[in-house]
């Protein structure tokens, strides 16, 4: 018996030695097929150690591995050669947080008392093998975070005994759960982030013990089942990021243990039910962005465990419920982006001593932000911007010293930034932009140096940057744009090298840019522009070599571009326009081959563009127009297929245009004007197919139009005018169906005028003038509905005039078919033309008589019908009556009226009865004349003595003029003027004014004047003048010269009287032509446009051009004179000031009623922004066509209302037909500038230059949505 006891025992030891030696075998092998790693060091047979001594090994007292533990090992390569069935005894296998990849093998399943398998956070891809649904013992499975696809096996849920299944983050799909058995044990079930479908999965609900389940990040859809509350067990659901829909289940408030509901990112839809207010043990709530759409039901408040709320991003209404003080546990509460209104209660922040996150931003929240703010102390988190909160930022806030994120933009916030604000030094985020924030940037900021991101941007924050914003040397992103801010950039702006972003633009920032700013070389974005910084470029701007985007436009900038510019290799985007630099572009200028976008326009560069400037052929935007520019365009412009837009115009540019562009798909606007170009237009043109302007006009280019010009078909506007074209216009012009602009006047063309030119049917400017064309006028022009302007004159066209030109009826500027061969009679059916303007139908052959039927021509101003055949009398319209007898000359059978035409009546019938009335005629005039040589002897004798009393009085006024001044050029005298008012005699009073009489006197040189007469003693405004410096005034005034404003001649003080003497303007105060008779007919939206622009450049120009400065401080319609042209020009100065350089002000009250700027209510004090609220009042009452009272009043309620639907359609001129057009775009923009411009804090108004600049650019602008949906509220903000 022993001795089979002792073979048994040896027999047994050879055994578990074999045993060990085969786990030892299989743990090696596998290691060879691994890359080399670290971890695994140990793992060797050369100390002659036992495996179960190895790292991560754990055996049982017979040796037998039952625990491989390897998490977090950095084991790189496959399970491909571990051998699986040499571990009959394990237990436990952790691999997880390694790079392990390949497929997991199937012979996984050969592990058959495994109860724990983590193969998490890893790379192992392909299927999921069923076969681990054969480990019957296990208890915990772990897949999480691999790269496992397809279906998740069915027999997984075979795993009786499992408590924990993790198969979250892969890429899991099309699963079919109708095959699942239930998970009795199941206590722990995660799907999380895979790309599963279908319904919510039935077995799922078999799962009686389930605490936890998480299927989010999924695309499940369908409703979710009210028979989950039958996991009563339930703690945490998650089921956000999928597609549910169906609302949130009341039935989920039986689930009375829940502690975690989340559910967002679904399409629930419907309300947040009041009954989750059931859950008392709920702490965490997750609802953003299902859709939800109700009130937040005061009712949660009954959770009082609850510390997260997470509800952004729905339709939740209404305001805040109070009853959320109860929530004494709450942490993080987060409502952004919904429909909630109200104020927020400060009782919060008493309740709430734990929040660390406060996130309300994106709602329509009111009132002030609450004092008891401060009480929130370990706040971390405070996001309350775009909402309408209004009131000053709270001192109190300087409590939360823990803040590191704080977002108060896009609100109504005023007063200044306190300057406690410094105290929060854990800021890293500083966000206080588009408010009406005032005051200055405090120096405390500087305290903050923690911050990544500092944005202040549109404000109206003032006076000086300050120099300890040089302290921040975290900062990123710096934003002060479109704000008030003076002086000069500090230097100590070099000291926050971290800075990618830096965006200064639109304030008065003067003075030089500071060679410090080279320090910046991480910087992305320089933004300078809309400033009055002075000085040459810094050449140190070349080291900032991480520069992307460069703006430096509308400043005052001088000298040359610095050579350094080319060292920034990634540099995309550079502006310069509107400065006063000046010499040739650098040669090496664009070769980094990165510049996209290029403005060099409005200054006085000359020279040769860069040969290399699109070297990489990466630009887009190409713009230089009005400089000097000289010379060949550079070729590499030929090869830039990515050119969308090239502005050259108003240079010298030479040299031949045939072969300087080649394709551009994607170009739009091309404008070549008024250069010296030659050669002839490319067919390449045609395959340019985005092209919408195309203007190349005054330039000297030959040849024919190539008729690939017909394959653009989204071209808007093309003009080719004034050059040297021939040939015959092509047929294919006609395809251009989106053409609204055709100049093709002042060339050579010659040959018929195509008639499919009457298919362009939104075409609105048609000149085909000065050219040799011949043929008859195409009657399909009649289909034209559009045209506002039809020229055809001095061409070589013949036949008659086509009938359906009648048809036109939106014809505004002016028919000229002048200088040509018509023939025929006058078509009556041109009467129906009752909008236009200006007819020209001078230096035909045209017979027979004008038509009557031209009299209902109302809106006509001029009309020219000379040097015709046309008979019979003049019409009775009132055009007809006004205009000048040269418009009728050359007409021999033409009667009426007018110098140089035959009476009508000339040519009675003559009779017996006419010869007996003869007689009694002469007999009565014999009578008459002796009566009247009477009557004139006695008139010169009293002549004489007026003559002589005339005389008395001109010698007079020569002597007691005491004071004078005259423009340079005055070519007449104080006694002209006496002269030719007949000593201001009433004859000549054309109105009076707030500061005296206006006189017309027409001199003997041919020059008419207004003259205006003031008497010192009746106005105080005058009387309060010193004298000398009334005379340093008017000096600088007479030389003023621009276009848009009446030209002061001179003045005298003569007699008691001051005299300013100014040009004469026909048309009288625009306020007379807009509210009287005419203002329908003559003042349409184009004219009306025009007049805003000008008086805009006018006040820009006073502003900004002038030194020192002029503010009219009166500009209102009475002040707006019409020429002959309806050219406005701004007048009457009477109350004008021109501002020191030290004074920005004027205390003495100025201006009208009803166009004064608010402040001088309280202020007194006038600033060239109180002449830009004038300017918007009067842009508005332009466009309304009445004084927008009613408007101004409501701006405010407009702008904060939620639901305004004033309509801007319903508040232009009602008189006029709505604007058309490219007019639509005009009129929607100036009427945002004038309400912008007529912000009630002057800081928050925009400069006169910028307006004058922005509306001169507006020519093309495109809107969001149809004309006859824009409201109001929109163009307020």
């Amino acid at each position: 018996m022993k001795p089979v006891m002792s073979f048994l025992l040896v027999l047994s030891t050879l055994l578990v030695a074999n045993s060990a030696q085969t786990e030892a075998d299989a743990l090696l092998k596998w290691k060879e097929s691994l890359y080399q790693s670290d971890a695994l060091a140990s793992w060797s047979t050369r100390n002659n150690t036992s495996h179960c001594s190895w790292f991560g090994i754990t055996c049982d007292p017979a040796d037998k591995v039952v625990q491989i533990s390897l998490e977090s090992s950095s084991i790189n390569g496959t399970l491909d050669s571990l051998n699986f069935s040499s571990f009959p005894n394990l237990v436990s296998l952790n691999l997880s947080d390694n790079i392990l990849q390949g497929s997991i093998p199937s012979s996984i399943s050969n592990l058959s008392k495994l109860n724990s398998l983590d193969l998490g956070t890893n790379s192992f891809g392909n299927f999921i093998p069923p076969e681990i649904g054969d480990l019957s013992e296990l208890v915990y499975l772990s897949l999480f975070n691999n790269n496992l696809v397809g279906p998740v096996p069915s027999r997984l849920s075979l795993l009786s005994k499992v408590r924990q299944f993790d198969l979250g983050h892969n890429h899991l799909n099309n699963t079919e759960y109708s095959n699942f058995s239930a998970m009795p044990s199941v206590l722990y079930l995660s799907l999380f982030q895979n790309n599963l479908t279908s319904f919510f999965p039935q077995f799922i609900l078999k799962c009686p013990n389930l605490t936890y389940l998480d299927l989010s990040q999924n695309a499940f859809s369908g409703p979710i089942p009210d028979s989950l509350a039958n996991l009563s067990k339930l703690r945490e659901l998650h089921l956000g990021t999928n597609n549910f829909i169906g609302g949130i289940p009341s039935a989920l408030s039986l689930i009375s243990g829940l502690r975690v509901l989340e559910l967002g990112d679904n399409s629930l839809g419907g309300p947040l039910p009041s009954s989750l207010s059931r859950l008392k043990f709920l702490e965490r709530l997750d609802v953003t962005n299902a859709r939800i759409n109700s009130t937040i039901p005061p009712e949660l408040a009954f959770c009082t465990n609850l510390n997260y709320i997470h509800l952004a991003s729905n339709q939740l209404s209404g305001p805040l419920p109070i009853t959320f003080v109860n929530l004494t546990k709450m942490r993080v509460f987060d409502i952004n982006s919904n429909n909630l209104s109200g104020e927020i209660p400060g009782e919060f922040f008493k309740s709430w001593p734990e929040l660390i996150v406060f996130e309300m931003q994106n709602n329509f929240l009111t009132g002030r932000i609450p004092l008891d703010i401060g009480l929130a102390k370990k706040l971390t988190v405070l996001f309350l911007n775009n909402n309408y909160l209004v009131g000053p930022i709270p001192s109190e806030i300087e409590n939360l010293v823990l803040l590191i994120r704080l977002d108060l933009s896009e609100n109504s916030l005023g007063g200044p930034i306190p300057p406690s604000i410094g105290n929060l030094k854990n800021l890293v985020l500083l966000q206080l932009f588009d408010n009406k924030l005032s005051g200055k940037i405090p120096t405390e900021i500087g305290n903050l140096v923690l911050l990544y991101q500092l944005d202040l941007s549109t404000n109206s924050l003032g006076d000086l940057i300050p120099s300890s914003i040089g302290n921040l040397k975290q900062l990123v992103f710096l934003y002060l744009y479109t704000n008030n801010l003076s002086g000069k950039i500090p230097d100590e702006i070099g000291n926050l090298v971290l800075l990618n972003h830096l965006e200064f633009s639109g304030n008065s920032l003067s003075g030089p840019i500071p060679p410090s700013i080279g320090n910046l070389k991480e910087l992305h974005v320089l933004f300078l522009s809309d400033n009055n910084l002075s000085g040459e470029i810094p050449s140190e701007i070349g080291n900032m070599s991480a520069l992307q985007m460069l703006d430096l436009a509308i400043n005052q900038l001088s000298g040359h571009l610095p050579d350094s510019v080319c060292q920034l290799p990634k540099l995309y985007h550079f502006s310069v326009f509107t400065n006063n630099l000046t010499g040739m572009i650098p040669p090496d200028f664009g070769r980094n081959g990165m510049l996209q976008r290029v403005f060099l326009s409005y200054n006085s560069f000359f020279g040769e563009l860069p040969h290399g400037l699109c070297t990489g052929l990466a630009l887009q935007v190409f713009a230089t127009n009005m400089n000097n520019f000289s010379g060949t365009l550079p070729s590499c412009l030929k090869n830039c297929s990515a050119l969308t837009r090239v502005r050259l115009e108003y240079n010298h540019f030479t040299g031949d245009i045939s072969e300087a562009f080649g394709v551009h798909p994607s170009l739009t606007y091309l404008d070549l004007t008024s250069n010296m170009l030659t050669g002839n237009l490319s067919s390449n043109w045609g395959q340019c197919t985005s092209l919408e302007r195309f203007h190349i006009d005054g330039n000297n280019i030959s040849g024919e139009i190539p008729a690939t010009f017909g394959k653009i078909t989204s071209l808007q506007d093309l003009s080719l005018a004034s050059n040297m074209l021939t040939g015959p216009i092509p047929l294919e012009l006609g395809n251009l169906s989106s053409l609204f602009k055709l100049n093709l006047s002042d060339n050579f063309l010659s040959g018929q005028i195509p008639s499919n030119l009457g298919s362009l049917t939104k075409l609105q400017y048609l000149d085909l003038s000065r050219n040799k064309l011949s043929g008859n006028i195409p009657p399909e022009f009649g289909n034209l509905d559009c045209l506002l302007l039809f020229d055809l004159s001095q061409n070589n066209i013949s036949g008659k005039i086509p009938n359906k030109l009648g048809n036109l009826l939106m014809m505004q500027i002016f028919l000229n078919l002048s200088y040509n061969s018509l023939t025929g009679s006058i078509p009556p059916d041109l009467g129906m033309l009752t909008q236009l303007q200006s007819l020209n139908l001078s230096h035909n052959f045209l017979t027979g008589q004008i038509p009557e039927a031209l009299s209902r021509m109302l809106s006509l101003e001029s009309v020219d019908f000379s040097n015709n055949n046309l008979t019979g009398p003049i019409p009775t319209g009132k055009a007809f009556k006004d205009d000048s007898p040269h418009a009728y000359v050359g007409n021999p059978g033409l009667c009426g009226d007018f110098q140089g035409l035959i009476s009508c009546y000339a040519n009675a019938n003559k009779n017996p009865q006419s010869h007996r009335k003869k007689i009694i005629l002469a007999i009565f005039l014999l009578i008459a004349g002796v009566i009247l040589l009477v009557a004139t002897v006695v008139a010169i004798l009293v002549f004489s003595g007026k003559k002589r009393e005339e005389k008395i009085e001109i010698e007079s006024a020569n002597k007691d003029v005491t004071k004078s001044f005259w423009e340079r050029d005055g070519k007449f005298s104080f006694s002209d003027i006496v002269k030719a008012t007949d000593n201001f005699n009433e004859e000549f009073f054309i109105g009076k004014g707030r500061f005296g009489s206006v006189y017309k006197a027409e001199l003997s040189v041919g020059q008419v004047i207004a003259v205006k007469r003031i008497r010192p003693q009746d106005t105080e405004d005058v009387q309060n003048i010193n004298k000398k410096s009334f005379e340093n005034e008017i000096r600088a005034l007479t030389e003023v010269r621009h276009r848009n404003i009446v030209k002061l001649h001179g003045f005298c003080l003569s007699g008691g009287y001051m005299y300013l003497i100014y040009e004469y303007l026909e048309k009288g105060s625009f306020s007379n032509v807009l509210y009287g008779s005419e203002g329908e007919r003559e003042l349409n939206w184009a004219m009306r446009v025009k007049v805003i622009r000008g008086i805009a450049h006018a006040l820009a120009y006073l502003h900004h051009d002038c030194t020192p400065p002029i503010v009219h401080r009166d500009v209102k319609l009475n002040n707006i004179l019409l020429d002959s042209e309806f050219e406005p020009r701004l007048s009457d100065f009477g109350t004008a000031k021109l501002l020191g350089l030290d004074s920005t002000s004027w205390t003495s009250m100025a201006g009208t009623y009803g166009y004064m700027a608010p402040e001088l209510a309280y202020t007194m004090q006038v600033t060239e922004k109180c002449d830009v609220y004038s300017f918007g009042v009067v842009a508005l009452e332009i466009m309304m066509g009445k004084y927008p009272a009613d408007l101004l009043s409501s701006l405010p309620s407009i702008a904060s209302s939620l639901e305004n639907n004033l309509l801007l359609k319903d508040v232009l001129d009602q008189r006029l037909a709505p604007p058309v057009g490219q007019l639509v775009e005009e009129v929607v923009f100036l009427f945002a500038v004038a309400i912008a411009c007529t912000k009630e804090m002057p800081e928050q108004r925009p400069m006169m230059r910028s307006v004058a600049q922005e509306i001169s650019v507006c020519t093309q602008a495109y809107l969001s949505e149809p004309f006859h949906a824009i409201r109001i509220s929109k163009l307020t903000r």
